[in-house]
Formats: C-alpha cells, structure tokens, sequence
C-alpha cells in the first residue's frame, strides 16, 4: 500500500501539534479536511489512527510510526527548501569554467579556491584551452565560462566579452640574471641568451616568434620547449633563458618561482584578457557569483600589479 508523502506530513503534524486544530493552523488547512484526511487513512489501513474519545488527542502505535515517516518527509521538505535557495544564491551548484593553462594556473585556480572556501558546496570543473576552442565549447553549453585573451570581439556574436585586464606579454628571466645589470638594454643584448619556448600551437609560441623577428633575430634559438607552465617556470627560476610570459603570469609567480620581468615590451598583437559566455545559455548563479568573485579580485591586485609594472619598468613612457 503507497500512502502520500503528504497524509505523512499530516499525520506528523496531528501528532506534533496536540490536536486537530491547531494542525489544521500550521498546514495551512481546514479542521474538517484534515478530519476528512485522517477517515480516509483509517479507512485505507482497516486500523485506528488515534484512541477515541481521549482529550488531549492520543494517536494509536500505528500512527505515531507514521507520525515518524512524517517527520522524515518534513525535514526533507526543509532540506529540499534550503537546497533551491542555496541553489539560487549561487552557494551550490556545479560550474564548468575553461581558460587558456598559463593564466588558469597561474592566477585565476587560486581565485577559485578562495571561492570555494565559502561556497563548499559548488563544484567546479577546470578545463584547458585556447581562445577558439573555448569559445565553441561556450556555444555548445559544454562551459558555462571561459577565460581566454581576445584581439578583436564582434558585439554581434552570440558571445559576450567582459573585460578583466589588458593581455599584455613581457621578456621574463630569473630575478638574477645578467640582464638586470645592464644599463640601457639594447635587443641585441636579449638575443645573446636562448629562450624557453611554451607548447606548440599555443598563442604564447606565436607571441615568441613574433618578438623575437621584431627584435632582429635571423633565427630563433630555443633551448627548452614543449613544457606546462610549472615546467616552465622552474626552468626559467634556473637558468639564464628568456621567455616571453603574459605580464600577469610573472606578476603572480614572481616570488613563488625567483622571476621578474625585463624593461622591455615585445612587440605582439594587443589583446584583453576577459569573461566569455554565452547570450543564448547564460550561466547559473553559482557560475555568475564566480565571475563576480573573479573580477572582484583582479580588481583588487591592479594596483598591486601597476606598482610591479613600475618597479620592473615594464610600461616605460617610450613604450606607451
């Protein structure tokens, strides 16, 4: 016999409450549809749910095991309650985010455990990838959202674009390297050390390339390629190579990984470094409190990171 979750949640709030009435008042019911409900249950059952003529009213052991099941159901209702107001406050959830490996790992996984200090409850799943990819994982609701640098964004699209910081690159070596010591740092001074090389097919790699024809080298020497982001790093730390980094990446890692940067810009294409969702599949709340957290804390580093830039005479005024 399948009795209704809600007789249980009556039954229970007989019991609880001490007498029909004042059952009837917290269920929102009437006295004599929550009589009519109890009738049809002893009916049903073939058994009596409460002792007759007994005041105050006195259930049978047959209903205080349902009064029992009732309670059940009615902290799952609490629960199921708490858990969709949870759920629209952006504590729970699962968000699927992507971004490009270099500035996910370097900068944006620790903003992610920070969030989820205080949100346990949402999941988070961090994918790799580059700015085409991502972007067509966003149109086919397989991210919710993707960090990734962008040249030029058609408001048209079906995508939005919210800006974090200016993607800028910068010629990055280990805090004591011979380099530092010089005194007006000419091109030709770059191209006498070897150079690290990120994945191919990466931007970055394309980045590398690309400064290195601007600054005159008639062939590129790579002595270290292929590497994550952690490879890279600990070799750059140990070594006399350069590396063309994303500004943010050496900001985030210079103490970590004994790095700075060199007061020189490479040429390279510009680029902002923002948020891309999708217009036709906006993500949940709990991603949407992500994005603001992220924001919020790149927000708080920009000083931070314009102090850095001024110490390393990264954005000197002749390279404006």
């Amino acid at each position: 016999m399948q009795i209704d979750p809600r007789h249980l949640l009556q039954i229970w709030a007989i019991v609880d409450a001490g007498g029909m009435s004042e059952a009837a008042a917290i269920l929102g019911m009437t006295q004599p549809g929550l009589s009519r409900t109890v009738a049809y249950l002893e009916t049903r059952l073939g058994e009596p749910l409460f002792l007759r003529n007994r005041r105050p009213i006195e259930p049978t052991p047959l209903c205080r095991d349902l009064a029992d099941l009732g309670a059940a159901v009615r902290r799952a209702t609490v629960r199921a309650s708490d858990v969709a107001e949870s759920f629209r406050r952006g504590e729970r959830g699962d968000i699927r985010i992507g971004g490009t490996p270099f500035f996910m790992d370097a900068l944006v996984s620790a903003m992610v455990g920070r969030f989820q200090r205080t949100r346990p409850n949402v999941r988070i799943e961090q994918v790799y990838g580059y700015t085409a990819s991502l972007a067509e994982k966003v149109r086919a609701g397989q991210l919710d959202l993707a960090i990734c640098p962008v040249e030029v964004f058609d408001t048209d699209s079906d995508l939005t674009f919210d800006p974090i910081l200016t993607g800028r690159n910068v010629v990055a070596c280990r805090a004591g390297h011979p380099l530092l010591a010089l005194d007006g740092l000419q091109p030709a001074d770059l191209l006498r050390y070897p150079w690290t090389e990120p994945p191919a097919g990466s931007p970055l790699s394309a980045d590398l390339r690309t400064a290195l024809v601007n600054l005159g080298a008639e062939h590129v020497r790579i002595n270290f390629s292929g590497a994550s982001l952690a490879g890279i790093l600990a070799h750059l730390g140990h070594s006399d190579s350069l590396a063309v980094l994303p500004f943010g990446v050496v900001f985030a890692r210079r103490q970590a990984d004994n790095i700075t940067a060199l007061p020189v810009l490479p040429s390279g294409v510009p680029r902002a470094l923002g948020f891309v969702q999708s217009k036709l599949m906006p993500p949940g709340p709990a991603a949407l409190q992500l994005k603001m957290h992220v924001l919020s804390a790149f927000a708080a580093l920009r000083p931070e990171m314009e102090d850095y830039a001024r110490l390393c005479r990264v954005y000197r005024p002749d390279h404006e």
